[in-house]
Order: structure tokens, then sequence, then C-alpha cells
């Protein structure tokens, strides 16, 4: 007893995905004196080193790709039996999430937090089928729902999601703001000039990011404008075979792969347009934080119109033609001045991270209060 409560968040690692900034973002951003983060992955993540300096500690299983399903859910449970001194668990992997909250359950942790960070699952049919069957076991297994959206919830969480609360991918608003004096020295670093009009994304490099559509559009651009610049940030597995289409494009002095970057906010004041053609998305914390720049963002209409803020910055449109995206990107070519905004926007839809961190910090003691009673319902409880 004393010191923090400390909350174990579940993910497969802590990279630079949407999910793990946003809970990368509360942690930096709530009391750690009451409440202190630790985490079950199975791989290495850029945030690690950062975990640790804030004070979490990092447990680590095989996942289910390595050992198989039997010997996945037996490193859970042995897990959890192990650790059961944690009251709260949070679990960020979807459907997958099944499988850790049922073992959690088995050792009789009282709070089961399942968080909806999306609106479809990747993979092929047996890997959805697969996730399918883990996401059977939510219902019985999850105390609490959270999502990012009503949309999210619905699909996550179909017969119960009036009793997910929504929790905003919240942002530090002000490490955003459009800086002239950066944008010239982050200019300088990419080595941009500074009548290049530049358009960017960040995203890993995965199917439902969609990378094949941007570079088809990119193409159609670059023969309208030169003066063009492409910069892609992120890392994944397709991101070999976009660089070779990109060769194959004759682009590859108009592209940059700028990789994996912890300094996202110092880049965005480089562009002038993000596009965003995914599939789908829960609610991308990178199109909240574009918003935050001050950037025009083309954006596909599969995406929930829960991202767009009011600022007239968000535009979408259907990705089944590129003419169109290319007519809606050099629509921005002449806007020279970058939108301006109150940061109580942010604060007022929920999107600011101060304000979601209390409001989390709120939540996990309200579960804690009743991780006594054996729970066997979802509760309800205020964020």
């Amino acid at each position: 007893m004393g010191g923090p409560l400390r909350v174990l968040h579940v993910a497969v690692n802590m990279n630079r995905g949407g999910a793990e900034t946003l809970i990368m973002n509360l942690y930096r951003n709530i009391d750690r004196s009451k409440i202190q983060f630790d985490f079950l992955t199975c791989k290495q993540g850029d945030y690690d080193k950062e975990i640790i300096s804030l004070g979490g500690r990092i447990h680590r299983i095989p996942y289910i790709s390595e050992v198989g399903h039997f010997k996945y859910k037996k490193e859970l449970n042995h897990f959890f039996l192990k650790n059961s001194q944690y009251t709260i668990v949070h679990s960020h992997l979807d459907k997958m999430s099944g499988f850790v909250l049922n073992a959690a359950k088995k050792a009789c942790i009282p709070v089961r937090i399942s968080h909806s960070h999306s609106t479809r699952s990747e993979g092929g049919y047996i890997a959805r089928l697969y996730k399918w069957f883990s996401g059977k076991l939510l219902q019985k297994s999850a105390t609490h729902l959270i999502a990012c959206s009503e949309h999210a919830a619905k699909w996550l969480f179909p017969r119960d999601y009036k009793n997910a609360k929504v929790l905003k991918n919240g942002i530090d608003t002000s490490k955003f703001a459009f800086s002239k004096e950066m944008r010239k020295i982050v200019r300088k670093e990419l080595e941009i000039e500074d009548n290049f009009f530049v358009i960017g994304h960040v995203g890993r490099f995965s199917h439902v990011k969609n990378h094949r559509l941007l570079i088809e559009v990119f193409a159609k651009l670059h023969k309208n404008n030169q003066n063009s610049i492409l910069i892609l940030a992120g890392d994944g597995p397709l991101k070999s075979s976009i660089q070779k289409r990109v060769k194959e494009l004759n682009l590859h002095k108009n592209v940059k792969f700028i990789g994996i970057r912890n300094d996202i906010e110092r880049i965005l004041q480089a562009l002038d347009v993000f596009v965003f053609p995914s599939f789908y998305e829960g609610v991308p914390v990178s199109l909240i934080e574009a918003q935050a720049a001050g950037l025009p963002c083309i954006i596909s209409d599969q995406i929930t119109r829960d991202i767009d803020l009011d600022l007239n910055l968000i535009n979408f449109v259907p990705l089944n033609d590129p003419i169109i995206w290319v007519d809606r990107i050099m629509e921005k070519v002449s806007v020279i001045q970058r939108a301006s905004f109150d940061s109580n926007v942010f604060l007022n839809k929920g999107f600011d991270i101060k304000s979601t961190a209390k409001h989390m910090t709120d939540y996990y003691f309200k579960c804690n209060e009743v991780s006594t009673l054996e729970n066997t319902n979802y509760i309800y409880a205020d964020i």
C-alpha cells in the first residue's frame, strides 16, 4: 500500500502508433504521484526508454504470432496469476483484448478495461476470423468499455456500446502552434526550398493507410507542379514496396521518407497540406495534431466526421477518384496564410490532453473504489 495507483496497460508494443501516442500523451500529463502506468507488451518499442524514465515498469511475454494460440494463452494466464497485485488492467488490443481480459478475469483482477481505437480489424480472412473469436470473450471478460468514438464503440462492443465511454484522443495543443521561424528551420533541415509546395503524411506503412493512393495522387500532382514535395513519416511492413513504387515513377527526388520521428510537431510546421487517404480509422491522433498546426487536411471520406473540429481545415474526399484528390490539394497551393485557432476549441471538444488526463485520473480512482467487489457486469463510470 502507499504510493500511486498502478494501472497495467496492454499493447503489442509501445511504438509511435495512434493508440500508443494517446497512452503516452496521457502518461506525460497525468499526475504520476497519484497514478502510475505499467505495461504488458510483446515486443520492444520506441517509447520504452521514456516509460522507464517516467517510473513505469515494462513486462513482456511472447506474442501469439511467435508462439501460437495455446502457448500465448498459457503465457497470459501465467502472467496475471503471477501479477495479481494489479487491480486495473487497461487493454488496447481491440478484439484481441478478449484473450487478455479473460486471463485477467481468471486471476480475479477486478477492473478490466477494453479500449476500442479502431472501426475494423486488420489482416486477411483467417486473421480477422481469429480476432472475431477473441472478441467474443469481451462481453464476459471486460468490466469497463472505452472507445475513441461512438463508431469505434459500436464496432467493438455491438451489444453494449451504450455502456462505453468515449475518450477523445487529446493532445498538447501548445506544442503544435504554427511558427514561421520553426517552419524555416525545419525546411532547411529537410533541404526544402521556401518556394516548394509540401504535402505530408504521418502513419505506419500498412494496408489501411493506403499509401498506394497517396503516391498515385502525388504523381499526378507533381505533373502539374514540379516544385512539389511529399514527406512521409513512419515505418512499417509496406515501406519498401512504396519506396519501389516511388522509384518506378521517377519521384525519388521529390518524395522524402523521413522514418519514425519524435518531433512530429516540428515536421508539421514545414508542410502546406496534410493528406490522409486511409481505408478506415478510429479517431487519428495525427489529424488532431495537423489541425492544431493549422494545416488544411485532405482526408478519406471513410474517416469519422468526429475528426472535424470545425476549424475549416478538414476536406473529406472519396477514395475512388484520385483526380478529386489532386484538385482538392491544388486548391491549397495559393493559400499562403496558415490558419490560426483558439485553443479552447480543443478543450471544448474534448481533445485537450490536460483535461483528458484529469478525467482519466478520476476514472481510474472510481474504478478502483469498486475493485473489492465481484464484477460480473459492465460498470458505467463517468469520464
